[in-house]
């Protein structure tokens, strides 16, 4: 397998907070899926969780980037997923499924991590084959 493309992004937990105030709360349906909402509220630190899933979703965006037509790839194209064991995952929808699919299927490798202060996510694109 070859490494197509990777991406690495930051975010600030306190600028998620100002995200989860009421008057905010209509900006998570453009960014975020109806599962990844749910996920993030019944956390004890909703802010943290909805950090490290926008950072997931730039970073993967970044690595896909050498894929033609990626830039076409919105928000709500990527769902950020929790494994049972904890590992994260992505599933993808709309027209990232259109990239990846005819750009031979690569895989997309996931890694997060969060504190008080920022959450960090890395994201690897892999092709499939020779």
């Amino acid at each position: 397998m070859a490494v197509i493309g990777i991406g690495v992004d930051v975010v600030d937990v306190d600028r998620a907070e100002a995200m989860l105030a009421p008057h905010r709360r209509r900006v998570l349906t453009r960014l975020l899926r109806d599962d990844e909402r749910d996920y993030i509220f019944r956390m004890p630190h909703p802010a943290r969780h909805l950090a490290v899933r926008l950072a997931a979703k730039e970073a993967v965006y970044k690595a896909l980037q050498p894929l033609e037509g990626s830039r076409r790839i919105g928000w709500r194209d990527l769902e950020i997923l929790r494994e049972p064991t904890g590992r994260p995952s992505i599933r993808v929808h709309g027209v990232a499924v259109e990239v990846l699919e005819a750009n031979g299927g690569p895989t997309i490798h996931l890694s997060l991590t969060h504190s008080d202060r920022s959450a960090v996510a890395m994201a690897v694109v892999e092709s499939r084959g020779p």
